[in-house]
């Protein structure tokens, strides 16, 4: 089996950073479920301090 595979990365906010609108992250990731993609990963980058500078989120799908 072939496999496609899909980067999201989404912005923190904040003055320092770490704070995720998740509501809009979880509507993202139903709205690419719906269209067949499969989460397989998912992470926080850094920035100065430790503070998430963005979420990263992989998905795949079987290729056509």
């Amino acid at each position: 089996m072939k496999w496609e595979y899909e980067t999201v990365k989404v912005a923190a906010t904040g003055f320092t950073g770490g704070k995720l609108d998740e509501d809009g992250f979880t509507a993202h990731l139903n709205d690419l479920g719906d269209e067949g993609w499969e989460l397989v990963s998912a992470f926080g980058t850094n920035q100065s301090g430790g503070q998430t500078r963005n979420i990263v989120a992989v998905f795949k799908r079987p290729k056509e």
